[in-house]
């Protein structure tokens, strides 16, 4: 993590403070000091003299991405591999003793080898790029007293941000106004909900990850409601998604065990034959034949000990895998991950957007006076139903449901169109539950006459309102929002359509419905209504979670049967992930879950000896993922990693396999992963897994084929030599039966 520090460049005769401030510190201090820090004026912004400074010693608000490798030098690489060295070998030997014909044979058969895995491993890394797509290519800043339209690239720290409802904040920004500010940062964090906002400082203590820094609004993530005002306290690389990019930049994806395994072949197949050479040589020199003749026998060997055809071989094999994996709806980015995947013995999830659906949802109702109903469907549309003892609710037929219904849509700012939610999830989720009953045109029924929007200080909203077609009739006051704060505003509670006063007794059992919510890992929200705020009726909670996908229980289910661990990481609660791991068959009595917390207090030998007893990792940043595949993989586990998020990227990019959601993967996160799932179904993991065993399979089958050939081939040429016969195959022979001749009954295998 950056620290607090100042630095200084030279400005002709003059020195200028350059300020950097990490976001940690920020948010403890107050936002006079901050300013004081960053020598800034809140109000009027920065000088257009003092920004081209800063810009000078900080850079552009982007990423710095290094150019690629030439294409020339990725082919130039291939070459390295032993075999091809000893080929190469073998075809000098070859111009050296005028043996043109079998020179040209030979550069052939390398050529065709070295384009074959150029195009097999082959990859444009376009995960760094990506990266700078998230910083938004415009937004508006206060310099010299006027509000700008301005480059995002433009800013620098000190820099006066003004944010709006739909923006994405262009660089990390330490607040200093805030109205009804909420900040979707699932991408960043892995938070379901948007986090509420405030300018408040923030104890040391309490703002150890990212999602407790409530006065800061991260680069990259996007503004759900509200305005705001901040402070730029960090750009490009030392932004909180620079701490990603450089961790990018910094991990090189693992070799797949099967270009281990060919490598490992290569280096075995170049040591038998250089020794098998080497005593053959001697035993002709022995007999006294013609070095020159021994160097021809040499080459044959050389060229007999590689089977050309196996590259070839396997890539037309991968290939065909990776058509057949488009059929079930994934993409296969490099072909060497189909074979993996047949390897895989551990998953490591995401939760949010992955294993759930990443909306908001209501499944549960309790009435004030003790119903419980059911709520199927996921979503924001009308797909569902409610369920109270085996009957379906729908419309007014039960006044204590609708009136908890009534309340949620009234007071609520959110809007679903085409199935697309426009406002806060948890706001649509209570639209959704009114769409499932038929009730969606309530809030079209009242007119607003007063609000009181939500706060992260009181955390309920009020709206007061007159019936459209009653305007006559008294104002009705709805809220929503924190059980422990609505209940204080309540004098009342609704009896089967009777309003009796609100008891203790009555207190007691809705506080423990409330907390069996919230162990179950739901959001509690309470509503009531009423003619004034102090005099208000309670009428019931609702519990809100981001449900699990369609399916997906039952292909964990299917996974863990079949010997594949699964790991949920997610940046949510204890209580969620434990919740939702549960439901999902992931997380059991014996199980574990531990904290990003407790994972910074272990090294990666400490953890490695956990991580196989542990289901669930909970408030884990980008950071502790990478860490958790680290760990896993120093257990000798091939690890696949699913994500959909820009926090997901580095571990995606870290595992043997990474898995992007398709539809609601970022660009960074697709881009970092080796496999896309088109249609965000977890279960097409299993025929991916399916795949990749039998893909396996075969190339151990032709594997054993091929080189079968090449001993036979060493075999005949050796004892030729020993026996002092005439050599029976020159190299262009062999590489004929190598190529040519092996390589479709191999492929047939």
């Amino acid at each position: 993590m950056k620290v607090a520090r100042l630095q200084q460049i030279p400005d002709g005769d003059n020195e200028t403070m350059i300020p950097v401030l990490s976001s940690k510190k920020a948010s403890e201090l107050p936002v006079d000091e901050v300013a004081s820090i960053l020598q800034a004026n809140l109000q009027h912004g920065l000088k257009n003299c003092e920004v081209c400074h800063r810009r000078a010693f900080h850079g552009w608000n982007e990423f710095d991405i290094s150019e690629d490798e030439p294409l020339w030098k990725k082919y130039i690489s291939q070459f390295k591999n032993p075999l091809i060295m000893l080929l190469l070998a073998s075809a000098v030997i070859s111009v050296l003793m005028h043996q043109f014909d079998d020179a040209v044979s030979i550069t052939v058969a390398i050529v065709i080898v070295v384009t074959v895995a150029f195009v097999q491993e082959y990859r444009s890394e376009k995960s760094l790029e990506e990266l700078s797509k998230l910083v938004p290519p415009e937004c508006h800043c206060v310099r010299e007293g006027r509000v700008e339209h301005t480059l995002a690239r433009d800013l620098v720290p000190g820099d006066t941000v003004c944010l709006s409802v739909g923006d994405r904040v262009p660089a990390d920004l330490r607040l200093f106004e805030a109205v009804d500010l909420s900040i979707d940062e699932s991408s960043l964090t892995g938070e379901t909900a948007p986090c509420a906002k405030s300018t408040a400082p923030q104890p040391a203590a309490t703002n150890g990850d990212l999602t407790s820094r409530s006065n800061i609004a991260f680069m990259g993530t996007l503004v759900r409601c509200g305005k705001a005002k901040g402070i730029v306290i960090g750009t490009g690389e030392n932004s909180e998604f620079g701490e990603v990019f450089k961790m990018m930049q910094a991990e090189e994806a693992p070799k797949t065990p099967l270009q281990k395994s060919m490598d490992l072949l290569g280096k075995q197949l170049s040591l038998y034959s250089f020794g098998i050479i080497g005593i053959i040589m001697l035993v002709g020199w022995l007999q006294g034949k013609h070095i020159l003749d021994m160097f021809t026998i040499g080459v044959s060997l050389a060229v007999a000990a590689i089977p050309e055809g196996l590259p070839i071989v396997v890539t037309v094999t991968l290939a065909l895998g990776v058509m057949r994996m488009v059929k079930k709806r994934a993409i296969v980015k490099k072909l060497p991950i189909v074979e993996t995947l047949g390897c895989c013995n551990v998953i490591c999830s995401d939760k949010t957007g992955t294993l759930t659906k990443n909306e908001m949802t209501v499944t549960h109702i309790f009435t004030s006076d003790g119903q419980r109903a059911e709520v199927t469907g996921v979503g924001y549309n009308r797909f569902g139903e409610v369920i109270l003892d085996g009957d379906v609710i729908h419309g007014y037929n039960n006044p204590s449901i609708s009136k908890i219904v009534e309340a949620g849509c009234v007071c609520n700012d959110a809007l679903i169109r085409n199935n697309t939610l426009m406002g806060k999830p948890t706001e649509g989720a209570l639209i959704a539950l009114a769409m499932k009953m038929g009730l969606d045109g309530l809030q079209e029924d009242y007119i607003r006459k007063a609000e009181y929007p939500f706060s992260s200080e009181q955390k309920w909203m009020a709206v007061k309102c007159v019936h459209r077609t009653q305007q006559d009739k008294p104002e009705v006051c709805f809220m929503k929002g924190a059980y422990e704060q609505v209940i204080r505003y309540c004098t009342s509670y609704s009896c089967k359509g009777q309003i009796l006063p609100l008891i203790q007794q009555q207190r007691e059992q809705y506080q423990q419905e409330k907390t069996s919510m919230g162990s179950a890992g739901l959001r509690v929200l309470a509503l009531a209504s009423g003619p004034e705020l102090g005099q208000l009726t309670f009428l019931g909670l609702v519990g809100i979670i981001d449900p699990p996908r369609t399916g997906i229980k039952e292909a964990v289910t299917t996974l863990i049967t079949s010997g594949v661990a699964i790991k949920m990481i997610t940046g949510d609660s204890q209580e969620t992930a434990v919740a939702i791991a549960s439901r999902l068959g992931l997380y059991s009595k014996n199980s574990q879950a531990i904290s990003g917390e407790e994972i910074d207090d272990l090294d990666i030998q400490q953890l490695s000896q956990i991580t196989p007893k542990v289901a669930v990792f909970y408030r884990a940043s980008p950071r502790h993922k990478l860490k958790i595949i680290k760990s896993l993989q120093n257990n000798g586990a091939v690890v696949a990693m699913t994500g959909d998020g820009v926090n997901d990227a580095v571990a995606l990019k870290a595992a043997d396999i990474g898995v992007a959601m398709g539809q609601t993967g970022t660009d960074v996160c697709k881009e970092a992963a080796d496999m896309i799932l088109v249609d965000d179904d977890f279960q097409t993991i299993m025929s991916a897994i399916e795949e990749g065993k039998g893909i396996y399979n075969n190339i151990k089958n032709f594997v054993r084929f091929q080189l079968s050939t090449s001993i036979a081939a060493l075999t005949l040429i050796s004892l030729a030599t020993l026996m002092n016969f005439p050599n029976p195959l020159n190299a262009m022979q062999i590489l004929w039966i190598n190529i040519i001749m092996d390589g479709p009954p191999a492929q047939s295998i």
